[in-house]
């Protein structure tokens, strides 16, 4: 399975194979599985196209007709092709035309694959590959790349006769059908030497008690399906496979972290704690008060805490976070919050001082004498204010230090570290990670802090050797956000109508917030806030850039929003010149603000009650939801326009009427997961990098996840060290990379 592609398949294809679709061994192409099948008699609906995409459709010739430009000089051969659903136009040009208007005449089928435009309002291929399917054969059109006959008929007859057709994640170099070729030959090879090196990394009794295929004959079913039976049937031997792999490795991290010692901590009886509960304004919500005490008893434990607290938007997590944090400085530890950019520290060192009033300011005048010191450490912070910090916390003087990837620098020194928190946990390399827990005599607790809620499939494999808390309530007094989407292409007076809902908002004493995707570079001019000319969807022809706060922060001053104080904030503005800028805001000295997502986590402007967001299907479903979770913090009900020129029917106008219908973080959190995919759940969150998980879906197999969990975690429980199970083992050491394992590590 570990041998190199080029030995099988030939250089040139493994070269492409390597470059194009990251494929370099025997395992790795048999893993590289079918996207879908199309039956014989069955057309791909072709009104379902993806714009810019490269795709394979099986669909049939209606017409063709050889047109002449340039006086007769130029030959471009245009062909229609139908499958009962909408139609699709195939271009060809030059010398070539003639003889694909011989090979695509009305009434052939075939499988067609190139990337998809649109010229003149029609869906398009320019100058796809093709090969066609008869009903005793197949010919090979060698559009542009196919390639000859070769002799290929009999196996092609045999391979499409009544089966179904595998469809491969292809790209321009490699089509689907060469993919299908290449699979073959290699199941071949595999089949002549028996299939030795194969590693089958699923126990008998399991295989046995699931009735699951042997893992050869799954190969040959999901590559070379004979009926959709035998693809079920695949399918559901390799999702056991890698569901089993992933939890095996989780269930050992959480057998590592369970071994290891840690210092109890709890909360002094009349301590900080304490004094921090009595100055509180409000109640704890019912979720808030479940899930503290779930921390404490974890925390009061001899082997160290790891728990992921997950909630709604607005739902009191930090408020959370910081009593657990209380707690340990009350039992003579010391606590840090690892925020992931300088925005983020300031914030929460603003909120956490706020909430704790003379309590964060022990040992200084004026401070309480149950008080500690609450410091925040930036990289950006002078020389003479960075001693003063590292000295608290080498001291212990400081209770909290909240800061950013400075923490972890060499030179930080704590006198007790018992808690690290970290807010954003995907935006961290576990170097940062590890780095940080190592300050600790023994493994501090961890908390792991996300954003926006996850579903439970995902806890059980991103976050899988984690404990997870739930805030599923949102405290008293938040009002209700109203979304809206508004599009700017079709309907222009609507985004004239949004600027005159901020102003109506901004009149009535509010604030307001306009997000942008981009910072703004003049040697990339965008359009500006009134609406561009490009399509924002995806489609053809010149696609303008995304909105700059740049550009739209003058076009706005200038114009639908003259008069009232704008301001900008954006990563490349220096952490003096942004924290300026957010007190600013928190102070009311600033009507609107012009932003990145540098805003989308815990900036907290309780007087902030309407959000545009320009460009708005450009960001994800969870990111959305997490940017609008900036308005509707006080008395006063929130606002959010979605600002898109996305086509009405296009996905990435589904994705924002989605988000505009509902405030269910759950709810969206499965929609953005289901359209992006699970990303590489081993590999650094949302990264877009390939994925580890070919078959299995985590939103879809919720079932096989939680079985697989189940049964992990017996099995290293009796065998932590795979001692039985070598072939297990073997599996593992390849699925898990150095980096990868570590990547699991969140503890």
């Amino acid at each position: 399975m570990g041998q190199p592609l080029g030995r099988v398949v030939g250089g040139t294809t493994a070269k492409v194979m390597a470059e194009q679709l990251g494929l370099h061994t025997v395992g790795d192409l048999l893993h590289h599985y079918p996207r879908r099948y199309a039956e014989r008699g069955e057309l791909t609906r072709l009104a379902e196209l993806p714009l810019d995409e490269h795709v394979t459709v099986v669909a049939e010739v209606a017409d063709a007709r050889l047109l002449t430009f340039n006086r007769g000089k130029g030959q471009r051969l245009e062909v229609t092709l139908t499958d009962g659903s909408g139609r699709l136009r195939l271009v060809f040009f030059g010398r070539t035309a003639q003889h694909h208007r011989r090979e695509l005449v009305p009434g052939r089928r075939g499988m067609f694959a190139g990337k998809v435009s649109v010229f003149r309002r029609q869906l398009q291929l320019a100058h796809p590959a093709y090969q066609l399917l008869t009903g005793t054969g197949t010919d090979d059109g060698g559009g542009a790349g196919g390639e000859g006959g070769e002799g290929d008929d009999a196996a092609a007859v045999a391979e499409f006769a009544g089966r179904p057709i595998p469809l491969y994640p292809a790209c321009r170099q490699l089509e689907s059908w060469r993919i299908a070729k290449a699979v073959r030959v290699v199941l071949d090879r595999m089949d002549a030497e028996s299939w030795s090196g194969l590693v089958d990394p699923l126990p008998g009794r399991l295989r046995a008690e699931r009735a699951l295929i042997p893992l050869p004959e799954a190969f040959h079913r999901i590559h070379q399906p004979r009926a959709q039976t035998d693809v079920a049937a695949a399918r559901a031997r390799l999702k056991w496979d890698e569901a089993f792999v992933l939890q095996t490795a989780l269930a050992r991290r959480r057998h590592a972290a369970s071994q290891l010692p840690a210092v109890p901590r709890h909360p002094a009886e009349d301590g900080l704690l304490s004094a921090f509960d009595a100055r509180l304004p409000f109640e704890l919500t019912g979720g808030q008060r479940r899930v503290s005490q779930e921390i404490l008893a974890d925390m009061a434990g001899e082997h160290p805490m790891h728990r992921l607290l997950q909630g709604e938007v607005g739902s009191g997590k930090t408020l959370v976070a910081l009593r657990a944090m209380l707690a340990v400085v009350d039992s003579g530890g010391q606590a840090a919050l690892l925020a992931p950019t300088e925005v983020l520290a300031q914030q929460h060192h603003r909120s956490v001082t706020e909430m704790m009033g003379e309590l964060a300011e022990g040992g200084m005048l004026g401070g309480s004498e149950r008080g500690t010191r609450v410091v925040l450490l930036t990289g950006s912070m002078g020389a003479p204010a960075r001693r003063r910090v590292l000295l608290d916390a080498a001291t212990g003087e400081a209770g909290i230090v909240i800061g950013t990837h400075a923490l972890i620098e060499e030179t930080v020194r704590f006198h007790d570290l018992g808690l690290v928190v970290v807010d954003e946990q995907h935006r961290f390399g576990v170097e940062q990670r590890d780095a940080l827990r190592a300050k600790g005599e023994r493994p501090p607790h961890l908390l792991v802090m996300t954003a926006t809620p996850i579903p439970r499939t995902v806890a059980m494999t991103v976050f899988g050797d984690l404990e997870t808390s739930v805030l599923d309530e949102l405290p008293a007094g938040r009002s209700p956000i109203a979304s809206h989407v508004v599009p700017a292409a079709d309907k222009p007076h609507f985004l004239a109508r949004a600027w005159q809902r901020v102003r109506e908002e901004v009149e009535a004493g509010h604030q307001a917030y306009v997000v942008c995707p981009r910072i703004g570079d003049e040697s990339e001019p965008g359009a500006g806030a009134g609406g561009g000319d490009g399509d924002g969807g995806g489609g053809g022809g010149e696609e303008r850039p995304p909105l700059s706060v740049t550009d739209v922060a003058a076009e706005l001053a200038a114009g639908p929003l003259a008069g009232l104080r704008v301001a900008v904030l954006h990563g490349r503005m220096t952490p003096e010149a942004k924290d300026e800028v957010m007190r600013e805001v928190v102070a009311g000295g600033v009507d609107v603000l012009v932003a990145t997502t540098v805003i989308e986590v815990g900036v907290n402007v309780p007087n902030a009650t309407v959000m545009v967001i320009m460009d708005a299907d450009r960001f994800g479903v969870s990111q959305l939801h997490q940017l609008r979770g900036r308005v509707g913090r006080g008395a006063a009900p929130g606002l959010c326009l979605l600002v898109t020129e996305a086509p009405e029917a296009s996905a990435a106008r589904a994705r924002l009427d989605a988000v505009a219908g509902t405030l269910d973080g759950f709810e969206l959190s499965r929609i953005d997961l289901e359209q992006r995919r699970e990303g590489d759940v081993l590999g650094q969150a949302q990264s877009g990098g390939r994925s580890s998980l070919r078959m299995l879906t985590v939103v879809a197999d919720e079932e096989i996840i939680a079985e697989a969990r189940a049964e992990a975690t017996a099995l290293v429980a009796r065998d932590p060290g795979l001692e039985a199970h070598p072939a297990l083992r073997t599996a593992l050491d390849a699925l898990l990379d150095a980096e990868r394992e570590e990547y699991l590590d969140k503890g």
